[in-house]
This record gives structure tokens, C-alpha cells and sequence, in this order.
């Protein structure tokens, strides 16, 4: 994961009081004043305690609206083969360039060479969870290689493979043909799979990401969604 695709709006988050001295130009004293008189609102109901507040909060004071909020979403999204994961348009073939909706980015990354299950929001606040949970969640792929498989091949997948200086965290892999398997993953080190079985001797002809802990890609094709929310994300 990469926080460099979440922008800065999305992970605002600080202090009601800091945030009404910048706003109102006043002080830190005043401030606390209008906190604590009940002068202002955050999504329509008065605080009197200096709160944390985001950029999805609305805030008012006296009628007048600090900060308009938004509407937190959330979406499962079937990233087609040969996008780069990234809301940086300057990229070539960038995620953004294909959304139909802009004011989201992606938790986790999918390289430009697979497809698959991509999360997307505009929830900043959920994003350092799903990074404290990195080694709870799980992600399954479909994966089919160039030659066939074979059961020392699937025991040392399974235990581990060294890549990149240290080995791998034992996963689930299950064979499906002579060519392809489903292999579940609580790691998201660059590349994984493809470096694990290249290190086999073995060259990856499609991946495919259909799972990220309780969101199933279920039946979305290249380039569509469907809402999702966040208790099924976080589980």
C-alpha cells in the first residue's frame, strides 16, 4: 500500500479549535469560547467539546456553513489488465482516467499487468486501519501460468519462497488444472506472486484478484462496480 494515492483533502483530520482559528481568524481563547457556548455545529448538532473533525464533516457557525462535508462512499471496482493503480494523471493509463467518478481513491495497490478487485473511497480515515490490519485481511487471486504445476510446486508455494531478501508468510493455495491455482495472500509485498513463482521458474500469464477479506468481486466485469460499505470492509 502506497500513501502517496490518497490525497491530502481526503485525510484531513484535526482539532474543531484549530480549525476555527484558521477559518475565523481569531484565537485559540475565542476559539474555545464558541466551542464551549454551543456556537458551533458539526453535521447539524452543537459540540461544546474541542473534537476531532474531517474534511467529511460539516461544520457551521451561526448559520453559516465552515465546511460542507461529504458523503462518505465506498465501492468494490474490477480494475481492467493494463491500468497502473495510481489518481496521479500525469501516469500513463492512471486509474482515475477510467472512473466514472473522481473524488475516490484506491486502498491497496493492483499491479498494471493484473486485474481484478480494487477497493475504492474517499474515506481518509479508513485506510490507516485497513494498513493496521495488513497482516489480517486476506486477498485471493486467480492465477494461471505458463507450463503445469505440480505438488512440490504447491508445498513450496504454500511454505514460503524467498523474494527480495526474505520469504514469504505460508498462504492457502489450492490447484485448480494443470495450469492455474487460487492462492490466498496476508502479505501485499511488490509483485508477490509474480516473484514467488518466477523464483519457481515460472512465468504469470494472468492474475487475477477476487477477494479482499469480506468484499468478493462476485460477478462485476472489466470496469465496473458496485457499492459496498464500510462494515464489510473492515469485517
Amino acid at each position: 500500500m502506497h500513501s502517496n494515492s490518497i490525497s491530502n483533502s481526503m485525510i484531513f483530520r484535526k482539532k474543531l479549535q484549530y480549525f476555527l482559528v484558521k477559518k475565523l481568524s481569531i484565537s485559540n481563547k475565542e476559539a474555545m469560547v464558541l466551542i464551549q457556548n454551543e456556537e458551533i455545529k458539526v453535521n447539524n448538532e452543537a459540540v461544546n467539546q474541542n473534537i476531532i473533525i474531517e474534511s467529511r464533516d460539516e461544520i457551521c457557525f451561526q448559520n453559516r456553513i465552515l465546511q460542507a462535508g461529504f458523503e462518505l462512499k465506498y465501492f468494490a471496482f474490477y480494475k481492467p489488465r493494463g491500468i497502473e493503480t495510481t489518481m496521479n494523471e500525469s501516469i500513463q493509463d492512471n486509474l482515475k482516467s477510467i472512473l466514472p467518478f473522481k473524488d475516490v481513491f484506491p486502498i491497496g495497490r493492483l499491479d498494471k499487468a493484473s486485474e481484478g478487485l480494487l477497493i475504492l473511497t474517499n474515506d481518509g480515515s479508513i485506510y490507516d486501519k485497513i494498513l493496521r490490519k495488513e497482516f489480517e485481511i486476506e486477498k485471493e487471486y486467480i492465477v494461471e501460468l505458463d507450463k503445469p504445476i505440480n505438488a512440490d510446486f504447491i508445498e513450496k508455494m504454500a511454505n514460503g519462497i524467498e523474494i527480495m531478501g526474505k520469504k514469504t508468510l505460508p498462504c492457502k493455495i489450492v490447484k485448480i488444472n494443470d495450469f492455474s491455482f487460487k492462492i490466498v495472500l496476508i502479505q501485499g509485498l511488490n509483485r508477490q506472486i509474480r516473484r514467488m513463482t518466477y523464483q519457481l521458474g515460472y512465468e504469470v500469464l494472468s492474475l487475477k484478484r477476487i477477494r479482499i477479506g469480506n468484499i468478493n468481486l462476485r460477478d462485476l466485469v472489466e470496469n465496473q462496480y458496485r457499492l459496498i460499505n464500510k462494515t464489510e470492509i473492515l469485517g
